[in-house]
């Protein structure tokens, strides 16, 4: 299992230098992948475009851009700029929904049909970051335009999926699926084998299943759970993680979240390459000598 990071982009004029150089700082502790969020802070791929030409060779990732607020061929032109940016087999685009409350309340646009809008914008999505052309019209996504950016090569996508209907679209059209609160034996038991499933009856390689989870090494595991419960302990109350922690048994969040000593941190993160995942990006919870602990580890492991 790859075991990557998720970088956290901190306010202040000189984010895009401090984001540079924790970059810098995780690919020289040898983690294979960075990942972006793209939420209310730095645009994701702009970002990666900056410092991904300032720190080489490591692969970087948005998980997940939304697809609402970007036309596909947008985002596939974006995409394929940040390629050219950085260099050839760095950029893996995370592209999702979001959430219905984000998508109506903040951007305005209907939460209508998400999984045939989804279905629709990949159509757009897949073949421009191919290189190819397209004409397509359909309920939700229209677009007749082709690309003329100079890519050596295609943008793999990670289509952030966790019900039925969108993990078998992303393995009958995607290179995996990039997850958040979602557990081991989640993974196990409806992740890894839906998707797994329809990827092989399109004749489609074995997809990657990206699972992100905060994590902490620590001597102080109460601070860690109220810094969770603290940061992330609204996911617990949106649907589609609602589910998965359902599924997983677990009350919030903080059930969910990697916390603990340097053995017990490590046997939870192999029980997720156990349960079928392909990489493992590690949520930083806390900075400092705990965050040097965490890292040590986390590269530490087979």
């Amino acid at each position: 299992m790859r075991i990557g990071i998720m970088l956290t982009d901190r306010p202040g004029p000189d984010a895009l230098d401090r984001l540079a150089d924790d970059l810098a700082e995780v690919e020289a502790e040898g983690f294979t992948s960075a990942w972006l969020s793209q939420i209310f802070a730095l645009d994701a791929l702009t970002a990666l475009t900056v410092i991904g030409s300032k720190v080489p060779g490591i692969e970087l990732g948005t998980a997940v851009v939304p697809s609402y607020p970007r036309h596909p061929a947008v985002l596939a032109q974006q995409a394929r700029t940040t390629a050219l940016a950085i260099g050839p087999g760095r950029l893996t685009l995370g592209v999702g929904l979001s959430h219905q409350r984000v998508i109506e309340d903040v951007y305005g646009y209907e939460f209508t049909r998400p999984a045939r809008h989804m279905a629709e914008y990949l159509e757009v999505l897949l073949p421009l970051l191919d290189g190819e052309s397209v004409a397509f019209r359909g309920e939700t996504v229209t677009a007749r335009i082709g690309l003329t950016v100079p890519n050596p090569e295609p943008v793999p996508v990670l289509l952030a999926a966790l019900g039925p209907r969108m993990l078998r679209l992303a393995g009958e059209r995607t290179a995996g699926t990039t997850l958040w609160m979602t557990g081991p034996r989640t993974v196990a038991e409806h992740i890894a084998p839906t998707i797994t499933a329809a990827a092989a009856a399109a004749g489609r390689p074995a997809p990657r299943i990206v699972c992100a989870l905060p994590v902490c090494v620590t001597d102080d595991p109460e601070d860690a759970r109220a810094r969770v419960a603290k940061t992330f302990g609204f996911y617990g109350d949106l649907p589609s993680y609602r589910a998965m922690l359902d599924r997983e048994g677990a009350a919030g969040p903080v059930d969910l979240a990697i916390i603990g000593t340097e053995d017990e941190v490590a046997e939870r993160v192999r029980a997720i390459a156990a349960a079928g995942a392909t990489d493992f990006v590690a949520v930083p919870v806390t900075g400092g000598d705990s965050a040097k602990r965490t890292r040590a580890l986390l590269m530490s492991l087979d």
